[in-house]
């Protein structure tokens, strides 16, 4: 036996017509203004990426170590005394300021001379050294000549 088509089609026209019906009453105010759909649009977070170039000699300790120094010295890679690892860096601040220093422009193990930043002033050596060593309980303080 065949089931006519009939209340099929009667079934789809009646949701038609429903559906017509709802979309008439989202937009039953007036319409939106350009403002309005523009605003309603527009993305709801934005960000910018500003990058801001510090000429060499006129880097922070902290700007220098943001650049390079943490790379290896946040976790420890390649044996690198952590920042702020008073038990990491004790038998080093024992050789003193110096012996640090030299450590840090000419090299030592797997660091190159001075970090790998080749722009690297020395004032900015010191600054960075300090601001590294300090961290980890050091008591040194930036040579005047190097003081920003």
């Amino acid at each position: 036996m065949h089931t006519p088509a009939r209340p099929r089609r009667l079934l789809a026209t009646g949701l038609a017509a429903c559906a017509a019906l709802v979309l008439a009453a989202c937009n039953a105010g007036k319409p939106a203004s350009e403002e309005e759909t523009a605003n309603a649009i527009v993305p709801q977070a934005q960000f910018r990426i500003v990058l801001t170039k510090v000429e060499p000699g006129n880097r922070s300790g902290e700007e220098v170590y943001k650049a390079i120094c943490f790379t290896c010295h946040d976790t420890g890679t390649l044996n690198a005394p952590k920042f702020g690892d008073a038990a990491d860096w004790a038998p080093r601040l024992a050789k003193g300021y110096d012996a640090l220093y030299q450590s840090a422009l000419n090299g030592l193990n797997a660091m190159p001379a001075k970090g790998g930043l080749a722009d690297l002033t020395e004032a900015e050596l010191h600054r960075v050294l300090v601001h590294l060593t300090n961290s980890a309980g050091g008591k040194f303080t930036v040579p005047a000549d190097a003081a920003q």
